[in-house]
């Protein structure tokens, strides 16, 4: 028989009772809408966390100072000065996964411009600091070594500090804010770079010269740094090795004897990133497993169905038979019905997966992230659901008995 006529018989025996068809699909369409649904979710939580640890900087460790002890009880991380600026210039020197590395000392001082002010945090750091971060300046430029050695006072603003202070159009290159009771000039302003995983506004800042901080904002412990040191390592790949090389060199220069506990603590924000980014990934592979549950449930209602279609037209399949079908086209209009049943229940599912990742994302403001292979994967995986659950009401209709069938009321 003509593959076309097939179909057009197949297709004219769904629309024939368009309830029960639609009821047919609809597990078909619940599993398909999941599973869309909860991986679009997933992968826009997935690139929320990756753009907001890479916001952060690429390759980057973060070294800590120690912690003060009194009466037992200890401090934290940050507590107690342990590293010193001839530290920082071993860590750029002496080790060579290791790219670049510069202090960051912060304090939360009032910037004040005409008859504005606003309380941002002010850090005092090197120009290798925003090559670290990968923060590019949006106008201006930001202060050079000349202005660290120089103690110069110049200031590089972000994006919220120039909006409270100037306004969002505003272009404040060359004009005078204060901080504290020091006037500075503004050098540049840092391109807008959101914020992090935990709502902090990274663009709420301001950053000047550290030698500038030192003497300006808060004063130095001499040889001591009074703040953090960032790192970035040469790559990626050696992000790992540059932590172990920094941790070796600091334990020699501070001469901890072997078995003693650090007296500074290096964090790896790649491997937070990375942690996180694989617990949102394993939530949405056990959701979306959940979902395709709905699936198999929905190709058991097909094969139902089929099994009820054939038993109800047991005399159409026999005298079917009588004029000349033969049963391999008995068979394949049956799997063609089971398969255009799953298409469209797949079909339906994108549309209702895909409205509801979008309202779901609107209404909480989530991310999502709609991914094409997915939605394929998925309706392919709905057709060969229909192809196997339906396969064995197509046999038994293809080997029915022409004259039992004939004789069936």
């Amino acid at each position: 028989m003509n593959p076309f006529v097939t179909l057009r018989i197949a297709l004219r025996a769904v629309l024939r009772n368009k309830m029960r068809s639609f009821l047919t699909t609809l597990g078909i369409i619940i599993g398909v809408a999941a599973v869309i649904a909860m991986m679009a979710i997933g992968a826009g939580a997935k690139a929320q966390v990756e753009a907001a640890f890479s916001a952060m900087g690429t390759n980057l460790l973060i070294v800590l100072p120690g912690s003060t002890t009194a009466g037992g009880s200890f401090g934290g991380f940050g507590t107690m000065p342990t590293l010193t600026w001839d530290d920082l210039a071993a860590i750029r020197n002496e080790v060579p996964t290791v790219k670049s590395a510069a202090p960051s000392m912060r304090s939360n001082q009032s910037l004040v411009s005409g008859e504005l002010n606003w309380t941002a945090g002010v850090t005092g750091t090197t120009p290798e600091y925003f090559d670290i971060r990968a923060w590019s300046i949006a106008q201006g430029a930001a202060f050079t070594q000349g202005d660290v050695d120089m103690g110069a006072k110049v200031v590089v603003l972000g994006q919220t500090v120039v909006d409270r202070l100037y306004g969002a159009t505003a272009n404040p290159v060359g004009q005078t804010v204060r901080i504290g009771t020091t006037p500075f000039v503004v050098a540049g302003v840092a391109a807008r770079k959101g914020q992090s995983a935990n709502g902090q506004d990274y663009d709420d800042a301001a950053f000047i010269p550290v030698t500038t901080f030192a003497q300006r904002i808060q004063g130095g412990l001499g040889k001591f740094l009074q703040g953090q040191i960032f790192v970035q390592a040469t790559s990626a790949s050696t992000t790992n090795r540059a932590l172990e090389d920094v941790r070796a060199l600091l334990r020699d220069r501070h001469r901890l004897a072997p078995g003693a506990d650090d007296d500074f603590s290096i964090r790896n924000l790649s491997e937070i990133a990375g942690a996180q980014a694989q617990g949102t990934e394993t939530m949405t592979t056990l959701l979306a497993s959940v979902a395709a549950v709905s699936l198999l449930v929905g190709g058991i209602g097909i094969m139902n169905i089929m099994l009820v279609s054939v038993t109800e037209r047991t005399r159409e399949i026999g005298i079917r038979m009588a004029i000349g079908a033969k049963p391999r086209s008995i068979l394949a209009q049956f799997l063609i019905e089971a398969l255009v049943l799953s298409l469209a229940g797949g079909l339906l599912g994108v549309g209702l997966g895909v409205g509801v990742a979008s309202w779901l994302a609107g209404k909480f403001r989530w991310p999502m992230q709609i991914q094409v292979d997915v939605i394929t994967v998925s309706v392919a995986f709905s057709a060969m659901v229909g192809i196997v659950f339906g396969l064995y009401p197509a046999r038994k209709a293809s080997r029915l008995d022409p004259i039992d069938a004939l004789r069936y009321e």
